[in-house]
């Protein structure tokens, strides 16, 4: 059983890191594969309920691959901590089988409340680089967190995460792509984008009436084609910044 979850830890990686040349390589230089097999290692005493000792190791841990993983959190198999370095993972947090952290992932609690306190990540959960997860809450199979997103609520399955606080900005039965975490949607810039578009409507009828006004005033004839339009907003510089299609 050990040697078979060893192997697939060791699978997982060479699935999705194209850098991973070898299982000696692997075993060797991959920080987030030697956290893990010392972690499972430490949950083992945890759950015989040995004192210091798992913490020690776990600390130990820390202090060899830079990631933190208390003893009593549990994972799953074929979990991938891809370079690590930063990452928390606490003490009631859950793991599931095929999930994917990047570097900078914290799974951390709320408040100071006793039980269970830090996150449930289902199966096949990408969670990018820098993001938070935190407090009891639960995230569904095959859902994609964006980097530096904090998640404080429950998320569905088949989801899209992005954004502070989170937000879901897509939901499909589509199986999720562990690789392309970098491609996710700008939810802020289309946000943006739709105020600029409904600034630059408003500003164009509030020209027309000032310009219908002085007609009035003046007494001449309105022609409306002559009107014009507002300045658009979407100037060089906010294009740049958002990245304008």
């Amino acid at each position: 059983m050990v040697l078979k979850t060893f192997k697939s830890d060791i699978e997982i990686i060479r699935e999705r890191d194209p850098a991973a040349r070898g299982m000696i390589e692997i075993f060797l230089c991959y920080p987030g594969f030697q956290s893990i097999v010392i972690h499972r290692f430490t949950h083992k005493l945890w759950q015989l309920k040995i004192p210091l000792i798992p913490r020690l190791l776990s600390h130990l841990n820390r202090l060899a691959t830079g990631i933190e993983i208390h003893p009593g959190a549990k994972i799953g198999k074929r979990v991938f901590i891809d370079h690590g370095m930063g990452v928390v993972i606490g003490e009631t947090a859950e793991i599931g089988n095929n999930c994917l952290l990047y570097q900078g992932v914290t799974l951390g609690g709320t408040g100071k409340s006793h039980g269970k306190r830090h996150p449930t990540l289902m199966e096949n959960v990408v969670v990018g680089a820098g993001a938070k997860v935190l407090g009891s809450i639960t995230v569904g199979s095959n859902t994609r967190i964006g980097a530096g997103s904090v998640v404080v609520r429950n998320v569905e399955g088949n989801s899209t995460v992005v954004g502070v606080p989170g937000r879901v900005v897509h939901q499909s039965g589509v199986k999720v792509n562990p690789l392309a975490h970098s491609a996710l949607p700008d939810a802020e810039a289309n946000v943006i984008k739709n105020l600029m578009d409904r600034i630059d409507s408003l500003e164009n009828e509030i020209l027309k009436l000032q310009k219908t006004l002085q007609c009035i005033a003046s007494s001449e004839s309105i022609d409306i084609s002559k009107l014009g339009d507002s300045q658009n907003l979407k100037d060089k510089e906010i294009l740049e910044f958002l990245g304008d299609d």
